[in-house]
């Protein structure tokens, strides 16, 4: 069987092309991450908030606690302050600890958040860069009671890879926000 000479060529020429052969990009993972419900967490602490029901809820001393995201090896470390008197220095503190991450981060940007209902203003912060924690925040009833709260993951900082799973959590920080209640009697 004898393939004619012009097939050839017609083939020789749709298979060749002008552009010059360049490595191929490294594949992109596709994450799916499951749609968030949530669910609220009562403890003997004077602050209730909701939760991804997807994550873990640990109650430490002294009112510490953790939110646990095993599937993404991610926690959110949160520290509770009574005021007694010292609110700008809780303040400078919450101020303080995001400015940490400035020699890794590109941008840190903050969004204000006002709950007049829940008596909760404070204020979010992004760490767009390599820094260790990728989300922070702070909310406060400029009163009594002063909650920070730190993304953390346990992997070596690489923001294009964990970035996808930040901005999944930064969502249930935000809503932790948003739900968040100061109790008196405890």
């Amino acid at each position: 069987m004898r393939i004619p000479i012009t097939s050839f060529l017609l083939c020789l020429l749709l298979a060749c092309s002008s552009s010059p052969l360049l490595p191929k990009p490294k594949a992109q993972l596709n994450l799916h991450y499951p749609e968030a419900t949530y669910v609220s967490i009562e403890n003997s602490c004077p602050y209730l908030f909701d939760i991804n029901a997807n994550a873990a809820f640990s109650l430490l001393n002294n009112c510490e606690s953790k939110i646990v995201y095993p599937s993404m090896r991610a926690t959110v470390y949160l520290s509770y302050r009574p005021i007694e008197n010292n609110l700008e220095s809780l303040l400078a503190d919450a101020y303080q600890m995001p400015s940490k991450h400035i020699i890794k981060a590109s941008s840190i940007p903050e969004k204000v958040f006002i709950n007049p209902d829940n008596k909760a203003y404070g204020t979010l912060f992004r760490i767009v860069g390599e820094a260790a924690s990728q989300a922070q925040f702070f909310l406060t009833d400029s009163l009594d009671h002063f909650l920070v709260g730190s993304l953390y993951f346990y992997s070596r900082p690489n923001y294009d890879s964990i970035l996808p799973a930040a901005r999944y959590i930064e969502k249930d920080m935000v809503k932790l926000m948003e739900t968040l209640r100061w109790e008196e009697e405890h």
